[in-house]
């Protein structure tokens, strides 16, 4: 093998798949892509119906935790991720002194929902008792409601990477989750965990119990009691209790909202530009709508029911 011929092939070898050849275009093409698990149902309807529209596309959907999908973006295993927390600085630095310039287009505000068990009654909570719980000052269904007759809270996350427990840490100033909080594998199994234990209250992502057509959504929502949540400070008795309503959501009434970014990494106007620009587009958005969320692009609208 010639010296030149062994060069070609070792640059060959080493281009990564943004910088190597492009194989790729918006509407066709193969690409893996990383989805924090709790999107699942959401994009497995949006990568279905992406498909629909361009045959020539092949997405393959990687699900898990939001530690592990970033993982896997930061070490180019996959050029896009939805998720619901941008790039830090730290990561942006490295990915630009790579020459990657990661391109973050928000599609969706969700609602973090809490649900309990159909045996438990307090399914209206004030924001309060809930900051309490995870600052560990409130341990006792009883120190939520004096009649109330469970005992010891648990609170169950889908897993200590996902974004869930990183959200309440960052929203209540925590070091650390007290000893009251407990962890699973999925979203999934959180509300079976909750549908199992009176004494649980489990943390999911609003699109896995709001979408009206979704026979998965449904059966979930049967199987639990979704938490109406008072605004911060509002500990009086006639205070209004919000559920994670798109309206809700939409106007700021319900507390505990976040966003949803499609991150991409490609250099070039590839499949992961596709798929995101669909997603932010208007067939993603209405998929978006559907599924409990807000969309980013699209207003919700309020109707007055006059009696």
């Amino acid at each position: 093998m010639t010296a030149g011929l062994m060069i070609l092939l070792f640059f060959t070898a080493c281009g990564d798949g943004n910088h190597g050849k492009q194989t790729d275009t918006p509407t066709s093409g193969q690409m893996k892509v990383g989805i924090d698990d709790s999107y699942r149902l959401l994009l497995d309807t949006e990568i279905y119906t992406f498909e629909t529209f361009y045959k020539y596309s092949k997405l393959d959907t990687i699900y898990g935790n939001e530690e592990t999908i970033f993982d896997l973006f930061m070490k180019d295993s996959v050029p896009l991720i939805i998720v619901n927390r941008k790039l830090t600085a730290e990561e942006e630095k490295y990915l630009n002194s790579r020459q990657f310039i990661p391109k973050t287009t928000l599609i969706a505000y969700d609602g973090v929902v809490f649900i309990v068990n159909h045996e438990n009654s307090d399914t209206n909570l004030f924001y309060d008792k809930i900051q309490g719980m995870f600052r560990g000052e409130v341990k006792t269904w009883k120190e939520v409601n004096p009649k109330s007759k469970l005992a010891d809270i648990k609170v169950v996350f889908d897993n200590y990477k996902s974004g869930n427990p990183r959200y309440f840490r960052e929203k209540f100033s925590l070091s650390k989750l007290p000893e009251s909080c407990f962890a699973v594998n999925s979203n999934a199994q959180v509300i079976s965990f909750v549908e199992k234990n009176k004494n649980a209250i489990g943390i999911i992502s609003v699109n896995w119990i709001s979408d009206t057509e979704d026979t998965v959504s449904n059966n979930f929502l049967r199987r639990v009691k979704v938490v109406g949540v008072s605004t911060p400070g509002n500990n009086e008795p006639g205070a209004s209790f919000y559920k994670p309503y798109q309206a809700y959501i939409a106007q700021g009434d319900y507390p505990f909202t976040r966003n949803v970014y499609c991150i991409n990494r490609q250099t070039y106007r590839g499949l992961a530009y596709g798929l995101s620009s669909f997603i932010a587009g208007e067939k993603g958005q209405l998929i978006i709508l559907r599924s409990g969320m807000v969309p980013a692009a699209m207003p919700v609208r309020l109707v007055e029911i006059k009696h």
